[in-house]
């Protein structure tokens, strides 16, 4: 019977092999959509808890994730199509050359071209995000069914999936399980939540130092929360840069001291610190790490499967290392 179930579980694993192949078109909706409802799973069993019935619960579960989603890429969708045409002028408010003169040296920078690049490619990613609408609306669709899906069945799919796993390793699928839990709910509920309250702590900032479309600028400044380590510091110093550029050091310096404390140190004091206790335990390293290398190789879907990655990882690392150090000393070599 043990052999048999070890037949079923090495099949199981292969058609779900084949099955990522032959999808692979939609496999990055799929698994965003399989780690939402993980994140979800809470919210089912809270409304389930409270007397709804398993549809339901799941049904209201799967309409936060909507929700949420949509607020996530909102600030998105408000730079790339209602605020372009801002964006980019105040990119072209820049000077066109650049003079820099240090002791004897001295050249000039031109910034036309880069400037005129960098408004290139954002009506470029627009005009690719607005012809791939319908695909986009179908992968919403199949996102928003698989979700509802997970969280349905999702005592089922547990089951199964236990049932997988030899009894003497359950502790450490359990570990895993904990792990992945913390790193997700890390990723959408800690960070999203951070984006948010830097995208409404930013705004008045902004329109203090008179920028235009400040709206749009904060969207930036939240999304950029998802970059870990460097986060909206890159928005300051950019600001902070056109000063420079424009010939107002004071403002310059003003914009990196009043706006790297309160857009970029106040969410993460108020906001992440309150949420630290479910986060995964992480080094921000490694999280910088799995962040740029999943970015890299995988795209947009990298900023959740890179982290995960090397959180896995780092557990199965502190497993082994837990392990190794119960053996007695002499069977360590």
């Amino acid at each position: 019977m043990p052999q048999r179930r070890h037949v079923l579980g090495g099949l199981f694993v292969l058609v779900t092999a084949v099955a990522m192949a032959l999808l692979w078109t939609v496999a990055a909706t799929v698994f965003f959509a399989i780690t939402v409802a993980y994140v979800l799973s809470p919210v089912r069993r809270w409304v389930r808890r409270h007397g709804a019935s398993r549809r339901i619960a799941s049904f209201v579960a799967t309409i936060v994730g909507f929700v949420g989603t949509l607020l996530l890429f909102a600030p998105i969708g408000v730079v790339l199509f209602l605020r372009l045409d801002a964006v980019i002028a105040f990119l072209n408010e820049a000077p066109e050359t650049i003079p820099i003169e240090i002791g004897g040296w001295s050249t000039t920078l031109v910034t036309q071209d880069v400037i005129a690049e960098a408004g290139d490619w954002l009506v470029d990613v627009a005009t690719a995000i607005a012809a791939q609408m319908p695909v986009l609306l179908i992968k919403f669709a199949l996102f928003s069914f698989v979700v509802y899906s997970m969280l349905y069945y999702e005592q089922r799919t547990r089951k199964a999936l236990i049932a997988l796993v030899p009894p003497s390793y359950r502790g450490l699928a359990d570990a895993l399980h904990r792990r992945a839990r913390r790193t997700l709910y890390g990723i959408y509920v800690v960070q999203a939540a951070t984006g948010v309250g830097t995208f409404l702590i930013a705004i008045p900032v902004l329109v203090a130092f008179g920028y235009p479309s400040p709206v749009a600028l904060a969207a930036v400044a939240g999304i950029l929360q998802f970059i870990p380590v460097l986060g909206p510091s890159v928005l300051i110093v950019a600001l902070a840069g056109t000063h420079v550029v424009a010939g107002e050091p004071i403002l310059a310096v003003a914009i990196l001291v009043i706006g790297g404390l309160v857009i970029g140190w106040v969410p993460d004091l108020v906001i992440r610190t309150r949420l630290a206790a479910e986060t995964a335990d992480l080094a921000a390293s490694l999280y910088f790490i799995g962040f740029v290398g999943g970015v890299l190789t995988v795209g947009p879907i990298g900023v959740i499967a890179g982290p995960l990655v090397v959180a896995l990882v780092s557990e199965l690392a502190a497993q082994l290392s837990e392990e190794f150090n119960r053996l007695p000393v002499s069977e360590r070599s």
